[in-house]
């Protein structure tokens, strides 16, 4: 298999190596300089994940991208960068980063090898492997003495978590992975578009201590569930490495996937980022019973996406899609952990509140009779997030596929006429009943005592 893909790899020409290296990436520094490197050898880069919170299939993204870089003859580095989840306003208390660094090199090489990306093609480098050198401290302090502090928390203000009174540690971030670039020896640096100001730092400021710039390769950000990135902070917004298939059908359900929006459509660009690379072709299927119209078959992303967005295609079935592949990906991963007592260990070790948050939830589910504890877990209301809308509904009708679903019309003047899927219950159908008569005869109430 390995000489298979050097034999491949050395076939390609330089033009198409670049283009595997650039392709679906949002925005390159110093895209000549790739194709130079690329002339004369393999480019060599690296690709940085801070070790804090549990990784979630958003990490597809990067680890497809890291495939492209493979196929395209590059070196790759991945580096678990124990040092900055520590700096990063404390995302990983010191204690428990050794855990999280062997969670996520099993976690990271179990979905390298779901989506078939051969692991001895890469090399794993843990940060404080060479971060507590003394030629590595040494740097650190050369670089503080050229960035002021405005320069530092400029650079890490879209990675670093903000906070009203932040602390010296992750002033020190964006400095670290600027170094790391020189240390790990390599030609580029590739994250998503979220580390720009970092990339820019680091291309500022080496060369003021005799290194030299690197290359960056941005990724786009995908949206998550609800719209806004995905993060391992928020729950409703990502899906765990380890959700169960039932887990991974209900998020899915709930996400954000407006019918006709492909601007901020976290499952549309899944299929983009993740679904299509995997697949190794440029066509994707969403499988439909034969009364409910068969099979679809777009020859690439953007026939998808154009269907999508003049509503020829519905969410519910592209949500099916992305559950049934999604699951796929995922199964090997679970089994791993369902058959080893020593990575369960391993979970409980490096994530012990997220093991007496689901403990407590499960005891509340057990109590309550409820299928999935985790669910149980009060949340705090946030009523920014309510998006308030007065439309006219110009039909309702009950969804093929799902019995307690009803689909809605609903016109909201200048912004166009949307699909809604609701769930309507009994109460809900008397609710809304009672409230539009009681809001008609209110109407008219007023109406007549203007007159009068």
């Amino acid at each position: 298999m390995a000489s298979a893909d050097a034999s491949a790899c050395s076939a390609l020409s330089t033009e198409e190596k670049v283009q595997l290296i650039t392709r679906n990436l949002q925005e390159v520094i110093g895209e000549e300089k790739v194709r130079e490197i690329v002339a004369q050898r393999d480019l060599q880069l690296y690709w940085g994940t801070a070790t804090t919170g549990r990784p979630h299939v958003a990490y597809f993204v990067p680890l497809c991208k890291i495939a492209d870089f493979l196929r395209a003859g590059c070196k790759v580095t991945i580096l678990f960068a124990d040092l900055h989840a520590l700096l990063d306003n404390m995302k990983a208390p010191w204690d428990l980063v050794a855990k999280r660094v062997q969670y996520y090199e099993v976690i990271i090489k179990s979905m390298l090898e779901s989506i078939g990306v051969p692991l001895d093609k890469l090399h794993f480098v843990k940060g404080t492997s060479y971060q507590l050198s003394k030629e590595y401290t040494l740097d650190v302090f050369r670089l503080s003495t050229s960035v002021t502090l405005h320069d530092a928390k400029k650079a890490g203000a879209e990675v670093v978590k903000q906070v009203d009174r932040p602390l010296l540690s992750s002033i020190l971030y964006p400095l670290l992975q600027a170094l790391d670039e020189e240390y790990l020896k390599v030609d580029a640096q590739f994250g998503g578009v979220d580390q720009r100001k970092i990339f820019t730092f680091a291309q500022e400021n080496l060369p003021g201590i005799g290194y030299g710039k690197r290359i960056h390769l941005m990724n786009p950000m995908v949206p998550g569930l609800t719209g806004g990135k995905m993060s391992s902070s928020d729950a409703d917004s990502k899906i765990d490495m380890l959700d169960s298939a039932d887990d991974v059908k209900s998020k899915i359900r709930k996400a954000f996937c407006e019918e006709g929006n492909i601007a901020e459509n976290g499952v549309l660009m899944f299929v983009k980022y993740v679904l299509i690379p995997v697949s190794g072709k440029e066509e994707f299927v969403i499988e439909r019973l034969e009364k409910h119209g068969g099979n679809l078959i777009f020859p690439n992303f953007e026939a998808l996406e154009q269907a999508f967005g003049k509503k020829e295609v519905y969410p519910l079935d592209l949500k099916n899609a992305v559950t049934a592949t999604l699951n796929r990906l995922m199964e090997p991963i679970r089994q791993k952990f369902a058959t080893s007592a020593e990575l369960q260990e391993l979970l409980l070790s490096a994530y012990p509140e997220a093991a007496k948050a689901s403990a407590a939830a499960g005891e509340g589910g057990a109590k309550g009779g409820a299928k999935d504890g985790a669910a149980n877990v009060t949340r705090e209301v946030d009523f920014s997030r309510l998006n308030v809308r007065v439309g006219r509904i110009l039909s309702v009708e009950k969804h093929p596929e799902a019995d307690k679903l009803y689909i809605e019309k609903i016109d909201l003047g200048e912004e166009g006429t949307f699909t809604f899927f609701v769930s309507l219950s009994l109460f809900s159908f008397f609710f809304a009943f009672f409230f539009f008569f009681f809001s008609f005869f209110l109407s008219f109430f007023l109406f007549f005592l203007e007159l009068f």
